[in-house]
């Protein structure tokens, strides 16, 4: 029988801010019956099923998955940071490929709260501590700022010096991701921007303002994956292979700079070994779902996927490289930026994105031909997944 792994369905509901969603178990339900009713399955076909969450008690993803029934199989619930969505993913297509299961379930879910993210456990030690003592010794200057927004701002501004570019390089990219974000009923901020806007906004840190930041966000999604036998005997037509995979979590040299700090370096060797797997190279992407937690690793992520050599990604800005009619779309959806950051969910609805996308079913943000879609999640701490999908 052919294991060769393939998304067969995919849910998920509009992402809410903060204080206006449902229950998370509400949430995560709704968007795998979605998720279901898109494979025409019923519940009872899945063997296997990862349950990806940050902010939650232990077992959710049992509390979530026992509205929809209980049918005893393994529910194993992942927590790796922002990337835990395409870690659920990563574990499901694993299941599928090593023959543990014919159909497993990957899905995630989050409630978060206004403001910027900062530690829960106050009285132990934070994954984070290593990274932002070697901040310290870096730009001991950015002391002071939240973590999130200190790191990804610190990488930001090593950017723009190392490789002499403009400072309203960051706001481009909001105003290219806001544009996409019009045509997505998905998404919590629809309404286009412009450099000036961006510019004018409350500095978060130095070359950053809010509106180069993603907003907290609360949210579900859902991806069923297949072997390519079990989904011919389903009868499903509507297939997308995972081609290849790779989870990479940090090394030695991801501490060489800042910019290496936010998952760079990380991001480099996952895309590498996806691209020498599939024997497919960057040039080759229609379209693209990257992690865009700030404008600034957006850009940096150009470069770590090699969609652009390196110190090249405001010539593919400015060229229209990133966008419609132009060599790659990047976060047609409107990315983390607009469609918001559930950190559960986000890896899962960047899945169903490209799946809409290569299915020819994603409405007026449809890219044109899409055959190829690239996957880029990440968490600080750190892990971070790329996954090469393509038409079955």
């Amino acid at each position: 029988m052919s294991r060769k792994p393939q998304v067969i369905g995919v849910g998920m509901v509009t992402f809410a801010k903060p204080g206006t969603q449902e229950p998370y178990e509400v949430m995560a339900a709704k968007a795998v019956q979605a998720a279901l009713e898109d494979a025409g399955l019923d519940y009872r076909e899945i063997e296997q099923a990862f349950a990806s969450y940050v902010y939650g008690d232990s077992t959710c993803g049992q509390t979530a998955l026992y509205r929809l029934g209980m049918t005893g199989i393994p529910i194993v619930n992942v927590n790796n940071n922002c990337s835990s969505g395409s870690t659920a993913l990563y574990l499901a297509r694993q299941a599928v490929e090593a023959g543990e299961a014919e159909c497993a379930l990957a899905f995630g879910f989050e409630e978060m709260k206004p403001g910027a993210v900062g530690a829960v456990w106050g009285d132990r030690t934070s994954p984070l501590d290593r990274f932002l003592e070697r901040l310290d010794q870096l730009v001991p200057e950015t002391r002071g700022a939240p973590p999130a927004i200190r790191l990804f701002g610190a990488a930001g501004s090593e950017y723009l010096e190392k490789y002499g570019a403009s400072p309203d390089l960051f706001a481009k990219v909001a105003v290219k991701t806001r544009r996409h974000a019009v045509h997505n009923p998905y998404a919590i901020f629809r309404t286009p921007l412009t450099v000036e806007e961006v510019l004018r906004a409350p500095l978060i840190y130095p070359n950053m303002t809010r509106l180069c930041a993603c907003p907290p966000s609360c949210g579900a999604a859902a991806v069923i994956v297949a072997s390519e036998s079990f989904a011919r005997r389903r009868g499903v037509t509507e297939r997308v292979e995972i081609v290849a995979q790779a989870l990479r979590t940090d090394s030695a040299a991801s501490f060489d700079d800042p910019i290496s700090l936010v998952g760079a370096e990380m991001t480099r060797r996952a895309a590498g070994q996806v691209y020498e797997a599939a024997g497919i190279g960057p040039e080759e992407m229609d379209v693209v779902e990257l992690h865009d937690c700030f404008t600034p690793n957006e850009v940096i992520t150009y470069e770590g996927l090699g969609l652009c050599g390196e110190g090249e990604a405001e010539k593919m800005i400015h060229d229209g490289d990133n966008t419609y009619g132009g060599r790659h779309v990047i976060n047609p959806s409107g990315g983390l930026m607009s469609k918001g950051h559930p950190l559960g969910a986000t890896g899962l609805a960047q899945c169903a994105e490209l799946v809409w996308q290569l299915r020819g079913r994603a409405g007026e943000r449809q890219v044109e031909g899409a055959k190829l879609a690239l996957q880029h999640n990440l968490g600080l701490g750190g892990a971070c997944v790329v996954t090469m999908y393509r038409q079955a």
